[in-house]
């Protein structure tokens, strides 16, 4: 089964790869990272870490996993590309905008959080 995932991974964190993990018990992992623009786009800000940063960090904790940047300019792109059979998002992600689950064809599930009050990368970031 493929199993989708997507996020920013700044500063790759014990958050992050318990929902990776918890991502990749369900299948086969593919990981979406999201673009430096496409950040601070949604977030208000930029990412700390440059998306090949990021994109390494990832590569280096997730061997086995098919991991890539997302579209300079389709968020859809690697969906359609990939066609998972379920995508996992983590616990407070939300769909990129302009996107809802009418638009994707495959079933979406929602990742447990881990120790939210110490591993949210918002958080994180804040208490430096």
């Amino acid at each position: 089964m493929k199993v989708l995932t997507f996020g920013t991974f700044d500063h790759l964190h014990p958050g992050h790869e318990a929902y990776l993990n918890e991502a990749s018990s369900k299948g086969d992992l593919f990981i979406i990272i999201a673009r430096d623009a496409h950040v601070e786009e949604i977030k208000g800000i930029a990412p700390d870490q440059s998306e090949s940063e990021r994109l390494s960090a990832l590569k280096a904790a997730f061997p086995d996993a098919y991991i890539q940047l997302g579209d300079a300019d389709d968020y859809l792109k690697p969906v359609r590309d990939i066609s998972p059979d379920i995508i996992v998002m983590g616990y407070d992600q939300k769909l990129p905008p302009g996107i809802s689950e009418s638009d994707l064809e495959c079933s979406i599930e929602v990742a447990k959080p881990y120790k939210p009050e110490e591993h949210k990368s918002s958080l994180r970031r804040e208490n430096g």
